[in-house]
């Protein structure tokens, strides 16, 4: 099984200038588990101090909000292809 994993501009600083990348997690844990061993400076980007993903990072699968899909437990078909998107905030008073 593979999967297609797609990084914002944002992160490809973390990889080595890879904005896609390719891995064989089942799953958004062993996604970032995949992560943590392949680019260990992303992944200090992306989880909290206590290995959590961190709040601000969006999961999409197949343009889908991970979280309506079932969340860390909805498990990845073959093909899938998968975007961390990091969320933005700011502006002016």
């Amino acid at each position: 099984m593979s999967i297609k994993v797609t990084l914002p501009t944002a992160f490809v600083r973390h990889t080595d200038g890879r904005k896609h990348f390719n891995s064989a997690a089942s799953n958004l844990p062993g996604l970032i588990a995949d992560i943590d061993q392949t680019f260990p400076a992303l992944s200090t980007q992306i989880k909290d101090e206590e290995g959590k993903l961190r709040r601000f990072i969006n999961i999409y699968v197949n343009d889908e909000d991970i979280r309506f899909l079932g969340g860390e437990a909805y498990a990845f078909q073959d093909g899938d292809e998968i975007m961390l998107i990091p969320s933005i905030a700011g502006g002016c008073a």
